[in-house]
């Protein structure tokens, strides 16, 4: 059952080595068939397209009164650093649109001027970006309305 081979005669020669060059470890012989990315960035591309954004959504009348209520509650008990869930929205930094983001704070001020609420952690929201307020605290007041 001996079968005659294209390759019988070579395969079991040694292997050439160069005594010019040096030896090319692993890693570079592997890397010189790696893929080459001749459009190099359109994967990012591509996914950041996809990637999908909302627009702004406008709160109505009514929705705006009881955001101000809300607010009118929190400025009334700043002193206590009351904690809320707060839903607003994030303007994309890349394209159109945004996200609606919720966290959860503890609300330290209430700058009018900059028309920002400041978290405990420093951390400022514009309030024309803010879509609800949410808390144990606003729970409470709103009941009683």
């Amino acid at each position: 059952m001996n079968e005659k081979h294209d390759y019988d005669d070579i395969i079991d020669l040694p292997r050439f080595v160069s005594k010019n060059r040096p030896h090319m470890s692993d890693y570079d012989r592997a890397a010189q068939f790696a893929p080459f990315a001749a459009l190099t960035g359109y994967g990012e591309t591509i996914r950041e397209a996809a990637r999908m954004t909302e627009p702004f959504r406008e709160p109505g009348d009514t929705e705006k009164e009881i955001l101000d209520m809300k607010l009118s509650v929190l400025e009334n008990h700043l002193a206590e650093c009351p904690e809320l869930r707060i839903l607003y929205y994030v303007p994309d930094e890349k394209k159109k649109g945004g996200s609606y983001v919720e966290k959860l704070i503890r609300v330290k001020k209430i700058d009018t001027q900059k028309k920002v609420i400041v978290s405990t952690d420093k951390e400022e929201f514009d309030i024309g970006m803010i879509r609800d307020l949410n808390g144990e605290l606003l729970d409470r007041y709103l009941q009683l309305l």
